[in-house]
This record gives structure tokens, sequence and C-alpha cells, in this order.
């Protein structure tokens, strides 16, 4: 089966770790949009030097130099793929729908890690990053959540949100996220 997954979820979710896993466990392609800037700039094609020159500035990638290098990625990629925090934001969203259907890869499932927002707040700060405050780690939630309220609308209007619990030990969430998948393929799409 060519498994076409979105994983959502505010920071500190796990989202990395678990797309990670998942990948590997099913043998698909894990797409990282921050890898795939970072990997599109080392190359030095055209798009990595479109992309190095917006990161030079200190300005955001824009939605369409990012759809360009997923556009790339999957058009090279025919088996199945975990998109990885992205889209991030309901125009992403819609781009990437018309995308996946000029490729003939319609998307199967939108995975929503939820995590309450005490459990989030703590995972961030014990990250230790010099930035992470209290205050800046809820205002960051705050932000992720309102932008992302309008995907998981989005996903769960056309039937494609499956919420999963990040709580618990990365083996937990881990056979909660591939269940949440195996349901998707008998046809059970349970919705957040």
């Amino acid at each position: 089966m060519r498994e076409r997954v979105v994983v959502l979820g505010p920071p500190g979710a796990g989202k990395g770790t678990q797309c990670k896993l998942l990948a590997a466990a099913r043998g698909l392609l894990h797409l990282s949009t921050g890898d795939l800037l970072r990997a599109e700039v080392t190359t030095k094609s055209t798009l990595g030097q479109q992309v190095k020159a917006v990161l030079d500035r200190g300005d955001l990638v824009s939605d369409n130099l990012v759809l360009a290098i997923v556009r790339n990625r999957l058009a090279l990629h025919r088996e199945g793929w975990l998109l990885d925090g992205f889209p991030r934001n309901s125009t992403q969203a819609a781009m990437l729908d018309d995308l996946l259907a000029d490729l003939g890869q319609p998307l199967q499932v939108a995975l929503q890690l939820q995590v309450h927002e005490e459990e989030l707040v703590a995972r961030l700060l014990i990250r230790g990053r010099s930035d992470d405050t209290e205050a800046v780690v809820r205002k960051r939630l705050q932000i992720y959540a309102r932008q992302t309220e309008p995907i998981n609308a989005h996903y769960q209007v056309r039937g494609l949100l499956k919420c999963v619990d990040g709580l618990g030990s990365v083996r937990e969430v881990a056979t909660r996220m591939a269940n949440s998948l195996n349901e998707c393929q008998q046809g059970e799409h349970a919705i957040c």
C-alpha cells in the first residue's frame, strides 16, 4: 500500500521522533520541510539558491517555494510518503491539495498528535533553548493553535483527520500512530 500521510502537531508533541519511527517502520519517504530546505541549499540547485537568499535575509521561505521543493521530491517518489509538520497554514493545505491532485497522489490521512498544553510547555522548557521561556513557549503554542485550527477543519471536513494521543512513552505513541494508519487502511476513518 502506498500510504500518503501528513502528520500535524504543536511544538513539543514529538512529531519529528514519531515521523522518523513511522516512516522507517512502514517504508515511507519522510519529508520534513526544514530538512528539505536545508538539503536544497546544500545541493546549490536553482531552488536551493533561492532558499538560501531568503534565509540569508532572515525572511520566511514563501509557500510557493516550499511547495516547489515538495513537488520535486514527490514527483520523483511514487511510493508512500509522510509529510512532517506540513502544511502549517490553511493556504499551504489548499496548495498541497492541488499539488497532490496534479501528481495523482491524493492524501490518505492527516494524523494530529494531541498533547495538552501544560505537557507541551513542560517538554519545551526541558529542551533548554535559550529563548524558551514559559511566556515565549505559551505564545508560540497560541500562534500554532490559531494557524492550525483551520487546517484541522480542512481535513476533518474531508474525513481525513485522525487524532492520536501524544502522551506516553515513545513506543506507546508509535503504536497508536501505527494503529491509526492500520485503521485507515481498513476503511475506518474515525475523526477527532
